[in-house]
């Protein structure tokens, strides 16, 4: 592309519960880079959460961006630009704001290099990244996300058919690096607690891959691999489960390493259940998310404003 275009990358949330590194969903919050030819590399954060972010090389979109052009052979020196940076993705809050913009980094690439990368190629890259697949699979698909990855390979199974829910979204003032909430997590289970924990997250799956909302619900709230360990370090995820369960919510689990809480809802009862849990936790943002079924996507300006 020549003229002034457009990278959208939807945010994500992870984990829904049990499905540790393995299960995400895209919801609809967005990254968006307008990517323009300049005479050099240069980043413009367009809100004020994002005026801080580096300007130039040391950014880490371009930090991604430049590992991948290397390894394709492509030097993004000689195809400088100038991308404005707008997002409405919270950052360290579990809706997944550094797997969109590793993402993103991939696309810029692929577009500035005509790589012609497919999707399965795009994912194993990010997964590579990341370290994980379930919120770069989730951005890059868009739906729901079910996989694995490993050493040799990265699997993964798309659902799309998500019509019947929301989500209600309790997002915390603080800031929670996965870094540190992965520092609190149990190193190791005897083989009894892996069995139980493993097939409260296979009865989950079953369940989402079947629309069984209410069984889905359950399972979110019985994970054993990392919720009390990290309830302790969002004080909040106890209290809006309850007040959430009340209101008639399928369930409730921490998003990612948190602190943000996702409930998931009857659609046509999201907004009494947001405002239920607005009253119990006044301080925080409290919001309405929907699985967002497009992954990222390019395009130019024209295509971009019927985004909007």
């Amino acid at each position: 592309m020549n003229d002034m275009w457009m990278i959208r990358v939807p945010a994500s949330t992870s984990n829904l519960g049990p499905g540790f590194d393995s299960i995400g969903m895209a919801v609809d919050r967005f990254l968006e880079l307008t990517v323009t030819p300049a005479d050099q590399w240069f980043f413009k954060g367009c809100t004020p959460e994002l005026e801080s972010l580096p300007t130039g090389k040391d950014n880490l979109l371009y930090e991604v961006a430049d590992k991948l052009a290397r390894a394709q052979g492509v030097s993004l020196e000689e195809f400088p630009h100038h991308v404005a940076v707008d997002s409405n993705i919270p950052l360290a809050r579990g809706l997944g704001s550094s797997a969109s913009a590793i993402v993103a980094a991939i696309e810029l690439v692929n577009q500035i290099g005509q790589l012609n990368l497919s999707k399965e190629e795009k994912l194993r890259i990010a997964s590579l990244e990341e370290g994980h697949l379930d919120n770069v699979a989730a951005s890059v698909y868009g739906g729901l996300i079910i996989g694995s990855h490993r050493e040799e390979c990265t699997d993964l199974i798309h659902i799309d058919k998500l019509d019947d829910i929301a989500f209600v979204a309790v997002i915390p003032t603080y800031e929670l690096k996965t870094s540190e909430s992965r520092k609190v997590l149990q190193d190791h289970f005897s083989r009894q607690e892996a069995v139980e924990a493993s097939s409260v997250a296979n009865t989950l799956v079953a369940a989402l891959c079947t629309t069984n909302w209410v069984l889905a619900g359950k399972m979110m709230e019985l994970d054993l691999f990392h919720e009390k360990a990290r309830s302790a370090l969002v004080p909040e995820l106890q209290l809006v489960r309850k007040a959430a369960k009340a209101a008639g919510a399928y369930g409730t689990f921490l998003s990612g390493a948190g602190p943000t809480t996702l409930s998931m809802v009857p659609v046509k009862a999201a907004q009494d259940i947001a405002a239920a849990l607005h009253e119990v936790v006044p301080n925080a943002e409290v919001t309405i998310l929907k699985p967002e079924l497009q992954g990222a996507t390019v395009c130019d300006m024209k295509e971009a404003s019927l985004l909007k």
